[in-house]
């Protein structure tokens, strides 16, 4: 086997640890924990259908697919932090950095390197796809706390203002798709 196709093989070997990282939020209908390669799968497919509903005409649909498959692959290392978890975020940033160094260091460089590029895109929020790829990366989690009642919220005493602050970025990344955190808004608190 060469050398390239060996790394790839290693890699897909690696992120099926994905399905090992618990997050907060409830499947919907369940009492179990979504897992991250759930989430990842979930948010891709949001992008694609929801997709229309970007502040633009322009959005590249694959790419903005492929970074919401691979924006959480760093949690193989660094876990999952809470998203109203502050002392998780004091470290955040440097355990995700230093996961994605070597996580993405399995692949081929040419791979590896297109990776870090879409996850360094994503976490900076700047181009079109990644401010649609953020909010619905928001607006996911969002959706699954209001399928289950509020449930994860309530059970970690986040307040209505915590969760608005969180969804923001989805009024300024996708206006269309904001009204949606007023209509399940209504039914969680």
């Amino acid at each position: 086997m060469d050398a390239r196709l060996e790394n790839q093989l290693k890699f897909i070997q690696e992120i099926d640890q994905l399905k090992s990282v618990d997050r907060v939020s409830l499947l919907i209908n369940s009492s179990r924990r979504e897992n991250t390669a759930e989430h990842s799968w979930h948010f891709a497919l949001m992008v694609s259908i929801l997709a229309e509903h970007a502040d633009t005409d322009s959005l590249d649909i694959p790419k903005t697919i492929y970074m919401a498959l691979v924006h959480d692959i760093v949690e193989i290392d660094a876990g999952d932090t809470y998203c109203y978890d502050e002392q998780g975020y004091e470290d955040k940033s440097e355990r995700e950095v230093a996961a994605a160094k070597r996580i993405f260091g399995i692949l081929p460089d040419d791979q590896g390197q297109e990776i870090w590029r879409l996850w360094e895109e994503f976490e900076e929020g700047r181009t079109e796809e990644a401010k649609f790829a953020r909010a619905i990366d928001r607006l996911n989690p969002f959706m699954l706390n209001f399928y289950s009642g509020g449930k994860t919220w309530v059970d970690n005493k986040i307040k209505k203002s915590q969760v608005l602050k969180r969804v923001g970025e989805i009024e300024h990344n996708t206006p269309k798709l904001w009204g949606l955190c007023y209509i399940f808004d209504r039914r969680c608190y």
